[in-house]
């Protein structure tokens, strides 16, 4: 854990101006005419390689061609059709091993179509009329309970809501969109615009929200089943793996999920202690972000260090060849073998890896690390599932509609085995369990 009197870490690092820049968003956002010439790009495929490499399988091609004929709203429609978060998945989706990897123009020119802005410019012309595209069923008379407001819980959220169900979604934080709200970079997603597409899909109308309750510690699987007509768990993964090495409980190492969700939440980013020497471990999105954040914060030197090679790290080329833009240094092929210092930290201790008989072994080259400041980026876990739910590599087992091994209660997003930790895929199946809940309801 860090505070205010850790030696090296301390806030305000930068000017005020400095802060601003540094976490403005990240794209300016289309002009029409700019939308309308990167739309003339697409070639219109008939097979559409982009719409089998998105999860939620939007159409692509038509929401494109009506961009370039002058209706974003049109399209904006078309992209909520499938995807009710697709303005936060147009910011956030690594595009780049998606639907722009999948495009032709990709293949045969290394330049796709920018299907990412053009997504985000239709669904923030649509938003921006603050109307709610959707109108809602007739009451069926039926309740379910969504176990957390992250995107899976809200796209089911939505659309059982669309159907006319009632329901009620029980959140463990203060405020709604789960790791949309908590866990990415706060320059991907500026001026609140989380905040801002929950309340656009709560529109809908039939949605409850009651903040404060986690299931295990204020509600149970079984008093919801007994409740509630259904129950969707898309709770994500609160637990955090562990460094397991000598030293990772010095002042200065904590959790860089706890790092993000703080900054996001500080309103005044000139507050928030940084060190000068930033280390983090982890070769994924959230040691990504948690790296280039700091860079943004005035760290001075930022590490990201990972156990196998740059082929391994589940960050895209193109998050990683940002985070060395912006000056974070990357050793992969190297594990923490020791955390070093007089009560806070001061040096990390680090050997080069290999593959053994027995799988990846440190040898005996090692390295240190100047930190003042170490951030644990090597997975998270799902601690306190309901003893009576099967589990599959210690995620919830689900089948491909999101049914559970107890009747009556589906799951969706990174609490389960089949998700990618991508809000995406997680809206996909949220989407999918809101279908089958629906057809069993009213089967």
């Amino acid at each position: 854990m860090t505070s205010m009197t850790t030696p090296g870490i301390v806030p305000g690092r930068l000017q005020a101006d400095d802060y601003a820049r540094n976490f403005d968003d990240l794209y300016p956002d289309f002009e029409p005419h700019e939308a309308m010439v990167a739309a003339d790009r697409c070639y219109f495929c008939h097979d559409a390689p982009c719409i089998t490499a998105c999860p939620t399988e939007i159409d692509i091609p038509l929401f494109i061609r009506q961009i370039q004929a002058g209706q974003p709203e049109a399209a904006g429609k078309t992209i909520f059709d499938q995807n009710i978060l697709g303005g936060m998945c147009a910011r956030v989706c690594p595009t780049e091993t998606l639907c722009e990897g999948a495009c032709v123009r990709e293949m045969a020119e290394g330049q796709p179509v920018e299907i990412g802005r053009l997504q985000r410019y239709a669904t923030d012309t649509l938003m921006a009329k603050g109307i709610h595209p959707y109108e809602r069923a007739a009451p069926t008379g039926r309740r379910v309970a969504v176990v957390g407001a992250g995107p899976a819980g809200l796209a089911c959220a939505h659309g059982l809501a669309r159907h006319g169900h009632d329901v009620v979604m029980f959140e463990a934080r203060p405020r709604p969109g789960g790791l949309n709200e908590y866990g990415i970079a706060a320059y991907k997603t500026p001026h609140g615009f989380a905040q801002d597409e929950v309340e656009w899909i709560l529109q809908i109308g039939g949605i409850t929200l009651r903040h404060g309750m986690a299931l295990g510690r204020d509600i149970t699987l079984e008093a919801l089943r007994e409740e509630f007509d259904a129950v969707f768990l898309g709770m994500g993964l609160a637990g955090v793996n562990a460094l397991g090495t000598e030293g990772d409980d010095r002042e200065g190492v904590r959790d860089a999920v706890e790092f993000i969700a703080e900054l996001r939440q500080t309103q005044d980013l000139s507050t928030l202690p940084v060190g000068r020497h930033v280390v983090v471990i982890g070769g994924g999105m959230t040691a990504v972000d948690a790296a280039v954040q700091s860079r943004l914060l005035g760290a001075e030197h930022v590490t990201m260090v990972y156990r196998r090679g740059r082929e391994s790290m589940s960050a895209s080329d193109y998050e990683l060849n940002h985070a060395a833009t912006e000056g974070v240094r990357i050793i992969t092929d190297a594990m923490p073998v020791a955390v070093h210092g007089n009560g806070a930290v001061r040096e990390v201790e680090f050997a080069y890896t290999r593959q053994g008989p027995n799988g990846l072994e440190p040898t005996d080259d090692t390295f240190r690390l100047p930190a003042d400041q170490l951030f644990r980026a090597i997975g998270q876990r799902l601690d306190g599932a309901p003893e009576e739910l099967e589990l599959e590599r210690g995620k919830i087992a689900v089948s491909d509609t999101g049914r559970t091994s107890l009747r009556r209660v589906w799951a969706g997003g990174d609490c389960t085995g089949g998700g990618e930790d991508l809000t995406v895929t997680a809206v996909a199946q949220g989407r999918d369990a809101a279908a089958d809940i629906h057809t069993q309801l009213m089967g």
